[in-house]
């Protein structure tokens, strides 16, 4: 499929490597690689936002555990023996429900801007890790308005109460910096994307369709 070359912002690039980094820390537990690039950051500790001391303890937790630690942290916060002590799909946040409407909604949506689900892949497209995966690659490919819609319909209403949530679960020791992170994070994207809102035409062309926008692949292992 023909991309669209686009100039990317400092900013944007900056969010969309955030969103990538959440989608792999709550896809599955943190690489011996990941580990070391979080205990290697470069974090100015004179600032005092939210998101600036949640890298700072995201830095400091990356220094003080290991792979197998992280693994049964991991196991325990989103899998467990039925079921994790959270269960992160939108559709949960949402309606309560799994499987229901705004899975439906959400995978029509994925169809129509051309991402596929691999045969392989067991979870639901609507895991926070795949939504994530999806806003990280909006954010360098797709147009605006693109990105705000699929924020607003599948992100918005709910990702804050997941961060909360995430936050309080018992076994979240190196996972209570993450959600401290995303939390960050996300309360910056709602002025994002405000600010967005104010830019993008009202009879913006083409906002009635959902538009191909990448031949990604969404993955949640």
């Amino acid at each position: 499929m023909t991309q669209v070359e686009r100039e990317i912002s400092e900013n944007d690039q900056l969010r969309a490597d955030i969103y990538q980094l959440l989608a792999a820390l709550l896809r599955r537990h943190p690489s011996e690689e990941l580990l070391q690039f979080l205990a290697d950051l470069d974090v100015e500790a004179d600032e005092g936002n939210a998101m600036n001391q949640a890298w700072i303890a995201l830095k400091a937790a990356a220094k003080n555990t290991d792979v197998a630690t992280l693994e049964d942290e991991y196991f325990n916060i989103f899998l467990g023996v039925g079921s994790g002590e959270i269960l992160p799909y939108g559709s949960w946040f949402m309606t309560g429900s799994l499987m229901d409407k705004p899975l439906a909604l959400l995978r029509n949506d994925l169809m129509q801007m051309g991402f596929e689900r691999e045969d392989n892949v067991k979870e639901p497209e609507d895991h926070v890790a795949a939504l994530c995966e999806v806003m990280g690659i909006l954010i360098l490919e797709a147009p605006g308005y693109r990105q705000l819609a699929f924020y607003q319909r599948h992100i918005g209403s709910w990702i804050n109460r997941f961060c909360e949530a995430l936050a309080k679960t018992p076994s979240a020791k190196f996972y209570l910096p993450v959600a401290q992170l995303a939390k960050a994070f996300f309360e910056a994207e709602v002025n994002e994307f405000d600010q967005l809102s104010l830019n993008i035409p009202v009879n913006c062309p083409g906002s009635e369709e959902l538009e191909p926008v990448t031949d990604e692949v969404v993955q949640v292992n």
